[in-house]
C-alpha cells in the first residue's frame, strides 16, 4: 500500500479557509513582508511604493456571502487609521452575512477600541490575532518601520480583552533571541493561542551594509539549538502553537502543541 504523505498548511491557510483584503501595499512596511515581496516579483509594486497604499474599490463595493470556515482579515495589508472606515465596512459585511472572522493586525489601539466598540455584537464571530514579535522598540523599528511599538500593541491586546472578545497573538518572526519574556506579558491578555514562526526569507547581503548586524543576529536566533530550547521551555505551555516555519525544522514539538482546528 503506498504511504500517504501528510501535507503541513503553510501561511495563512493554517489559520483560515480564505482571506480578504481592500489593500494595495501596506504602510508598516516590514522588511520580512511575504505580500510585498510577491508584489515586487510580480511587478505590482516596487521597493518604494509598497507604502503607498491604493484602495481596491471592487473590494469595497463587493457584496459578501457566507463562505465556508473562516476569513482571515486582512492578510496582505493592516488595519490602518487612514483607511479604517474602509476596513469598517467590509467588516461589517462579512460579518452581517454570519462569517466567522480571524481579524489579523500590528494593532493600532485607537482602531481596534473602535473597532471593538462598534463591531461588539459579533464578538462571538470574531478572533483577534495580534501580531507582536518584540518588546524591544529598537528592533521593531528596525524590521516593522511603520508599524506601532510594542506598548500601543499590548494596549490594544488589553482592551480587546476587557472588551471580552477571542484573543489571541502571533509571534511570527519572533525577533528577539527567546521570545519568553514577551509571552510573560501578553500570557494574561491571551483567551485562545500563541502561534510562534520564524522569518522565512532572511537577505544575506542587505542593500545598507550597516543593516547587516540585525540580519546576522536574526538568523543566530533560528539555530535549531536555540529554537529548541524555547520549546522545550515552552513545553508544559497549552496556549502555545508553532508555525509551519518552525514545524518542519528538525526540531521536537509537544503533540498537544500541534494546531487544533478547535483552537486555533
Amino acid at each position: 500500500m503506498e504511504k500517504v504523505k501528510l501535507q503541513i498548511p503553510v501561511g495563512t491557510k493554517e489559520w483560515a479557509t480564505s482571506n480578504v483584503n481592500l489593500l494595495f501595499g501596506c504602510s508598516h512596511n516590514c522588511k520580512y513582508c511575504y505580500a510585498k515581496k510577491i508584489a515586487i516579483r510580480f511587478g505590482r509594486k516596487d521597493e518604494n511604493s509598497w507604502k503607498t497604499m491604493e484602495l481596491n474599490k471592487s473590494k469595497l463595493n463587493y457584496n459578501y456571502k457566507k463562505r465556508k470556515g473562516r476569513i482571515m482579515f486582512p492578510s496582505s495589508h493592516d488595519l490602518v487609521p487612514e483607511y479604517r472606515n474602509e476596513c469598517f465596512l467590509v467588516l461589517e459585511k462579512l460579518l452581517n452575512s454570519d462569517n466567522s472572522v480571524l481579524i489579523t493586525s500590528k494593532p493600532h489601539f485607537n482602531v481596534i477600541k473602535e473597532l471593538c466598540d462598534r463591531f461588539k455584537k459579533f464578538k462571538e464571530l470574531i478572533q483577534f490575532r495580534f501580531t507582536i514579535t518584540s518588546t524591544n522598540n529598537k528592533i521593531l523599528k528596525f524590521w516593522e518601520e511603520g508599524a506601532p511599538l510594542f506598548e500601543e500593541r499590548l494596549s490594544s491586546l488589553k482592551y480587546a480583552s476587557i472588551m471580552r472578545f477571542k484573543t489571541s497573538v502571533s509571534i511570527e518572526p519572533f525577533l528577539d533571541k527567546n521570545p519568553i519574556f514577551l509571552i510573560e506579558k501578553i500570557y494574561p491578555y491571551v483567551s485562545e493561542t500563541i502561534w510562534i514562526g520564524k522569518m522565512n526569507y532572511i537577505c544575506r547581503d542587505p542593500p545598507n551594509p550597516d543593516d547587516l548586524y540585525y540580519f546576522k543576529k536574526v538568523r543566530k536566533n533560528y539555530a535549531v539549538s536555540n529554537i529548541q530550547n524555547i520549546i522545550n521551555k515552552l513545553s508544559k505551555n497549552k496556549k502555545i502553537r508553532y508555525k509551519d516555519s518552525i514545524k518542519r525544522m528538525n526540531v521536537r514539538i509537544p503533540k498537544f502543541q500541534a494546531p487544533s482546528v478547535k483552537n486555533l
